[in-house]
């Protein structure tokens, strides 16, 4: 491969790095981070073409990316076809308690995830009278509030009745928000449910449901549509990455 071929695989690399960085703080790291792979794909499937018919690594560095990116895509679509079809949620099955998930509070006001989120549970709650809503989730940094704090101020504004609305302020993480809620709800009530509705939002249901079938319940996906279309699709492809990692080390919040 020619000296500049290399070069200018170098600036692709600076200027993709330079141009992406101000997105990572609006929520777009993982895309700018698939860009830069991909881009990273393209030169060793070049290096590698170049140089097969000279060098016998050339021919088995092809061969192994060609079979690696066929079975990493091909697993990737599989794993997307899970999100997405518990996506579109369960909204049929009548649940008599229904967690939210958290997401991030600006201060005291809710992020824009948190705000769809909110908005489904509120729908939710509207159309099912008797359910009872456990909002989950503590205190992170730039919150000056819990997030379950923030929670049942926006539902009770709106006019759900606050004794419908209770508070669970301790978790950190998915896991936590599940195994809290579920213990709020049997110091309340005497008995932990078999049964839940999960608010969150649509790209994060499926790993969800997973982390409450390991606690031992069912839980019937209730989406909140992430707006931004641009943000749906990173945090789709974020949540594959979580999903593969969960499915492969059993970890993940």
């Amino acid at each position: 491969m020619k000296k500049k071929e290399l070069l200018t695989f170098g600036i692709l690399a600076v200027l993709l790095a330079a141009l992406g960085y101000p997105f990572v703080s609006y929520g777009y790291g993982f895309s700018v981070l698939i860009l830069f792979g991909t881009l990273v794909l393209v030169f060793l499937f070049r290096l590698a073409w170049v140089y097969r018919k000279r060098f016998a690594w050339a021919r088995w560095m092809l061969g192994i990316l060609c079979v690696c990116t066929g079975v990493g895509l091909a697993a990737a679509v599989w794993t997307g076809c899970l999100i997405a079809q518990a996506g579109f949620g369960d909204l049929k099955t009548e649940c008599s308690y229904v967690v939210v998930l958290g997401a991030g509070v600006n201060g005291t006001t809710p992020s824009l995830s948190l705000r769809e989120r909110l908005d489904a549970a509120y729908d939710y709650l509207e159309a099912h009278p008797e359910a009872v809503c456990v909002v989950s989730g503590g205190q992170g940094g730039g919150e000056d509030i819990t997030e379950a704090e923030c929670m049942y101020r926006d539902l009770t504004a709106r006019g759900i009745s606050p004794d419908r609305v209770w508070k669970e302020e301790q978790a950190t993480n998915t896991r936590e928000n599940l195994a809290l809620s579920l213990a709020l709800i049997q110091e309340r009530t005497g008995e932990a449910p078999d049964h839940i509705g999960l608010v969150s939002s649509e790209y994060h249901l499926y790993r969800a449901e997973q982390f409450a079938r390991e606690l031992g319940i069912t839980a019937s996906g209730i989406p909140a549509t992430t707006s931004w279309i641009s943000l749906r699709v990173n945090y789709f492809l974020r949540e594959i990455a979580a999903v593969w990692f969960y499915t492969l080390f059993g970890r993940g919040n």
